[in-house]
């Protein structure tokens, strides 16, 4: 069971930009792996190789790709790829750098996830099966997660002056799965003619992530946008709110800059006043990734409210990092997102870390997106419960959603909130 063949090539994602593309081989089988990118993307992820000349604007990826087929290749190509973490230990020791900079996070992730398909397949095992598997999740724990979908877009996520990134809607009482996507997809319409009738047809251009993004200016304009469309589509109660605020993006210099400009206190401030007066069950990136002050005071406050304050930026699926925000009491759940560690290996023990802490975990796609469904599986697999989607809209995304319907059949159990 040693991989025969391994080459990557380059693609595109959703945005246009060059992504890189593996396919890894066991004699006649192939599986194929897509990695992602993001757009907000925190300061400590690993790193994401990019060619910087003038193809493609710089955003070429044909140095991650020749590290594939021209160093990695050669390292995994008869390796026996039945031991996911013996493969990805030898990724991580080939770059060995700590952010693995020398051949690309892209290049290793591309393939992680092919090699991990690959044994599945080989195995004749679903994906999440093999997750599973190699996580040590009992099949029993399987669930298919409650999706956030990001259905109004702000931030380096759309052009208008909204500086808050994300605010989703998640179906948290949903029967099923299948209940919960019509539930988002009817929100959404809802959404989409409510901004038609108060913004205008221009206004319901969408974002990165398939939510709209009309020229707002206050997280309040959003929210009772939201609110208005969950109300509307007869879903209030059924339907909860959670926001992205993407903070490092508009922190400067000491202060938080958004309508107008916060002290930290004041931001605090601010956000609690938003969970008394809206129907919001998760907050993310609420403070700078180094803001460690403003983070512990607030997790602490919002705790009892219920509310899960989830690290991205501030924990980026880093151990060390994840660690660090336990001790510290920074946060209560983690944002997982592969590309941001580099490995199947390491996105798991991520997982496992938070678990152990008491914190939830929620897989995560990025901004720049593609069709590869591998995070759904992933979340299954590892039982999660959660899973950041973006807008039942455009392919990227719709089809993460498609493929958890598909893994519904099979009997696995939508998660309880």
């Amino acid at each position: 069971m040693k991989v025969t063949k391994l080459c990557a090539r380059q693609v595109l994602d959703s945005r246009g930009n060059p992504t890189i593309e593996v396919e890894a081989y066991f004699n006649s089988v192939k599986t194929v792996a897509i990695v992602p990118s993001g757009a907000s993307t925190g300061k400590y992820e690993a790193l994401e190789l990019r060619d910087g000349k003038k193809e493609y604007l710089g955003k070429s990826v044909m140095k991650a790709v020749d590290n594939v087929n021209k160093v990695i290749a050669k390292k995994i190509v008869g390796m026996e790829f039945l031991d996911q973490k013996a493969v990805d230990d030898t990724l991580i020791a080939l770059d060995g750098t700590k952010n693995k900079s020398k051949l690309g996070a892209n290049a290793i992730l591309g393939v992680s996830m092919a090699v991990c398909r690959l044994a599945a397949q080989v195995k004749q095992k679903q994906l999440y099966e093999y997750i599973g598997e190699i996580t040590g999740t009992d099949p029993k724990k399987f669930t298919i997660p409650v999706p956030f979908s990001n259905i109004i877009n702000g931030g380096k996520h759309a052009g208008s002056s909204l500086k808050i990134q994300e605010f989703m809607i998640t179906p948290v009482y949903a029967k099923n799965f299948k209940e919960a996507v019509q539930m988002c997809a009817e929100v959404y319409q809802t959404l989409k003619k409510l901004i038609e009738e108060k913004y205008g047809k221009s206004a319901t251009n969408v974002g990165d992530e398939g939510g709209f993004a009309p020229q707002l200016s206050t997280p309040e304009q959003a929210l009772d946008l939201l609110t208005d469309a969950i109300k509307k589509a007869g879903y209030s109660g059924k339907v909860k709110i959670a926001i992205d605020a993407a903070a490092s993006e508009f922190y400067k210099e000491g202060y938080y800059v958004m309508d107008k400009q916060y002290t930290k206190d004041e931001m605090i401030a601010y956000y609690l006043r938003l969970l008394k007066t809206y129907s919001i069950v998760t907050v993310e990136d609420v403070f700078d990734q180094d803001d460690f002050d403003s983070w512990a005071k607030f997790t602490e406050k919002a705790s009892k409210s219920k509310v899960r304050v989830i690290g991205d930026d501030l924990t980026v699926s880093n151990t060390e990092r994840i660690q660090m925000a336990v001790d510290k009491k920074l946060c209560s759940a983690l944002l997982l997102k592969v590309n941001q560690i580099g490995t199947v290996t390491e996105a798991i023990n991520a997982a496992k870390m938070a678990y152990k802490a008491g914190w939830i975990v929620m897989v995560s796609h990025r901004s720049g997106e593609t069709e590869d469904t591998f995070i759904a599986d992933l979340a299954v697999g590892l039982g999660c419960g959660h899973i950041k989607l973006g807008a039942p809209c455009r392919t990227e995304r719709v089809a993460k959603y498609n493929q958890l319907l598909r893994i519904e059949e099979n009997g696995i159990k939508y998660a309880k909130w």
